[in-house]
Parts: structure tokens; sequence; C-alpha cells
């Protein structure tokens, strides 16, 4: 995972995001996440969990790829940028999968929205149903790029011959 961007977070609300994220980790059921209570504990120190690295400059919060760990998605990486939506008053965060896939959390005035199809999950939106992948087209490849050349040649020659033979 690749994470990318910068949330306006007000410093003064870090320590009730925290506890915002830790609450949903809690009902996902997964106390190891939880770690003791740190009241010094901040967005910085558990991003990882978000398949990020983090830095704080002020009131923003930088993220990217974490290299010091092992980043992977996960429904904890999914709740935590989900439950620091209402603290955030702007920003986006954008997300590029192992798999190739990208999205990205869109914030603003403490609402959140994904753009994009996430890799993980299947959804188009937080905890949202899981969707099929969007279909890209690709160009032929090989022996079919020069024939679907060869055939729109033939068909541009053998309409103007048509047009041709109609004007006459």
């Amino acid at each position: 995972m690749w994470p990318s961007g910068r949330l306006h977070l007000p410093a003064a609300d870090d320590a009730a995001a925290v506890c915002a994220v830790k609450a949903v980790w809690a009902t996902q059921g997964d106390r190891g996440r939880l770690g003791g209570s740190d009241p010094a504990e901040t967005l910085a120190d558990i991003a990882w969990e978000a398949a990020a690295s983090a830095k704080r400059g002020g009131d923003w919060i930088e993220f990217s790829f974490d290299e010091a760990g092992d980043p992977k998605w996960s429904d904890a990486a999914t709740a935590f940028y989900v439950a620091i939506g209402p603290f955030v008053r702007e920003g986006t965060v954008h997300i590029n999968g192992g798999d190739g896939s990208r999205w990205s959390y869109t914030y603003a005035d403490g609402r959140i929205a994904q753009q994009g199809w996430n890799g993980w999950d299947a959804s188009v939106e937080p905890f949202g149903e899981p969707q099929d992948p969007p279909v890209e087209p690709r160009e032929p490849d090989g022996v079919a790029r020069p024939l679907v050349k060869v055939l729109i040649g033939l068909a541009i020659i053998i309409g103007a011959a048509l047009f041709l033979t109609k004007v006459r």
C-alpha cells in the first residue's frame, strides 16, 4: 500500500481523533490493536495500522508510505480513515494498492467521501458492498493491433469507393 496526501486536522483535535479510531477498532474485536491507554499517543503513532506513515506539521498531517513497517490494507486501515473524518476540515489521502487498485478519501467539513474502487474490500464507499472492479479498455496487442489497422483501412477504402459510385 502506498498512501499519500495531506489532511487539515487541527492538533487540538488529535487526541479525540485517536480515541475515535480506537473506539472503532474496539468494535472490530481486535484488542491487540488497542494497546495501552496513553494520553500522549497521536495519530502519527498509530498510523502504521492504516498502512501509512504520518507526520504532523502544525494543523496538518501528511501521510506517506510506511517504510519502517510492512504496510498492508485491512478493515482496521479503513476504520482509521473513516473514524478521523469528523475531525478533518479538508484534504485528500490517495491510496495505491499493491494490486494496481487506486482510490482516495476526500474530507470536507467533517465528512468523508471515497473516490475509486478499494482493492481490499472491493467497495466504492468505506465499508460498502463489494463491487465488480472497473474494467479499463486495453489496446489490442500482438497480431491483433496490425489486423485492426488493416481492417480500419479496408473499411475506409470500401466506404470511399461506395460513396464515389453513388456520387457519379
